[in-house]
């Protein structure tokens, strides 16, 4: 029975088909009906927003469409890096400019400076004499020649009594002075003493100024100037200073190079020799630290400033060879001062390493020391003299027995130890045991710097509050102390 009826479909197929030419064309329309049909179900299939199709045509038009948003992103990021990096590179060209700028203004602006400030104290010290001279109005003139045989001529103490003083100095750093005395005289009168050392700063960028010595004998007191080996305007942060470099000072002896200074130095010293004043010179102080652009090493075995081992002897003997040279050693009084060794670095702080940075004692008429009571100092400070000063001490008294002049010292009010530690200072200076001390020279100012990157304000000022100048009268006026001040 199924065979016979597959037969039937079969035979039935094939005449519905092919029989006659009103079926063709009916076979025709079927076909095309068909056709329409699945097209038409094709088109619903492909355009239903559910439809699979649709959905994997969207995602991948989707994905191509964002592979051209991101390449065009992509391209539009490059093209705006490239911008912002040419905008970098210019920016850091103009910060160049504008750090050699700001480093010549610097320079330019502490030239101008200690003018303004000599300037005002020319014109004090003009109104003075002035008042000084001013006589009542007589009712005629008088037609008398002036026969007044004009200023006094300046004097000053050879260099040998002023190396070996028959007393303790005590000299004071202030903003303006020797330029301009009135914090100077205005410190003196708060303790009730004359002063009698200035120190100033000065920059190897600066010719030699002859009125911070007359001035300062005109007052009957010591000019001392720090000198450093680099401009004035540098910035104490500022380590590199790659045209001041100690090698550059030197120049090679053996192939008879002279130093990028010679010239200077050698002019310097025949200025000084033309005043015919003594001054001391503290030449590139606190050279066994790791702060200035004299120092030699890091303390990690690294160079500063192109320094090498042995340079800052060589350069301290090439300098006083110079001065030597134009008779102007008659005159100074040269201060080897390093920084006291508590808180140098551990490689910074052996004896070897000080004794590599000694000239020796034909080059070096004291010796000296910079010692602050700072607040930040480490834990076993007992915030005595003691603590600040004695070992360093020890190390000076080691290596020379030159004379001793603690040339840079101060106290922070931070911490609430400044009084003591001033009663502590004078205290020590009273004892046998420091007879070899010649004097203090106390930085009176207040400063504002970065420490461990919080800003901090230490006042060194003798008078930042009032137990603290107490003290340091008290210390002044002890009975066993030799400090023979006039008075106030």
């Amino acid at each position: 029975m199924f065979s016979s009826r597959s037969s039937h479909v079969r035979n039935g197929a094939a005449a519905w088909w092919a029989v006659s030419s009103s079926r063709t064309r009916w076979t025709g329309v079927g076909s095309a009906a068909l056709v329409l049909t699945l097209g038409a179900t094709s088109a619903f299939v492909w355009i239903s927003p559910s439809s699979t199709v649709n959905q994997a045509l969207s995602t991948a038009a989707k994905t191509v469409l964002q592979a051209d948003t991101v390449a065009e992103e992509r391209a539009d990021w490059e093209a705006e890096k490239e911008s912002l990096l040419s905008e970098i590179d210019e920016l850091e060209a103009s910060i160049g400019v504008a750090k050699n700028n700001l480093k010549e203004t610097n320079a330019q602006s502490a030239a101008i400076q200690q003018e303004l400030w000599s300037v005002e104290g020319t014109l004090k010290a003009l109104q003075s004499s002035r008042a000084e001279n001013a006589t009542v109005a007589s009712p005629s003139k008088s037609n008398t020649p002036n026969t007044s045989s004009g200023p006094a001529a300046i004097t000053a103490p050879s260099k040998a009594a002023i190396v070996n003083p028959a007393s303790t100095y005590l000299g004071l750093y202030t903003e303006q002075a020797p330029f301009n005395w009135a914090t100077y005289d205005s410190t003196a009168t708060k303790v009730g003493s004359n002063p009698n050392v200035v120190g100033y700063f000065g920059g190897w960028d600066e010719d030699f100024r002859a009125n911070a010595i007359t001035r300062s004998w005109e007052k009957e007191t010591l000019p001392i100037l720090t000198w450093e080996s680099r401009p004035i305007g540098s910035g104490n942060d500022q380590v590199e200073e790659p045209d001041y470099t100690l090698p550059a000072i030197i120049g090679d002896p053996e192939a008879g190079t002279p130093g990028t200074f010679d010239d200077y130095l050698h002019q310097y010293a025949k200025d000084i020799v033309a005043t015919g004043l003594p001054l001391g010179i503290r030449l590139d102080h606190e050279m066994n630290g790791v702060w200035y652009p004299w120092s030699e090493t890091d303390g990690q075995g690294n160079s500063i400033n192109e320094n090498r081992v042995g340079d800052f002897v060589a350069m301290w003997q090439h300098v006083h060879d110079i001065f030597a040279e134009e008779g102007a050693n008659d005159l100074v009084i040269w201060i080897w001062a390093p920084n006291i060794i508590n808180n140098l670095p551990a490689t910074h702080q052996s004896s070897d390493f000080l004794d590599g940075l000694y000239p020796g004692d034909e080059y070096v008429d004291w010796v000296g020391l910079s010692g602050y009571l700072r607040p930040a100092y480490k834990p076993e400070n007992d915030f005595t003299f003691s603590y600040t000063f004695d070992a360093s001490l020890n190390e000076l008294r080691r290596i020379t027995n030159k004379p001793i002049f603690l040339t840079e010292i101060g106290a922070s009010e931070t911490g609430g130890h400044k009084a003591g530690w001033v009663t502590s200072l004078f205290e020590s200076l009273a004892k046998p045991e420091n007879d070899d001390i010649i004097g203090i020279s106390w930085f009176n100012l207040a400063v504002t710097t970065y420490v461990e990157g919080e800003r901090s304000t230490n006042d060194w000022r003798i008078d930042s509050r009032a137990d603290s100048l107490a003290a340091f009268i008290e210390g002044l006026a002890r009975p066993d102390s030799d400090f023979t001040l006039t008075a106030r």
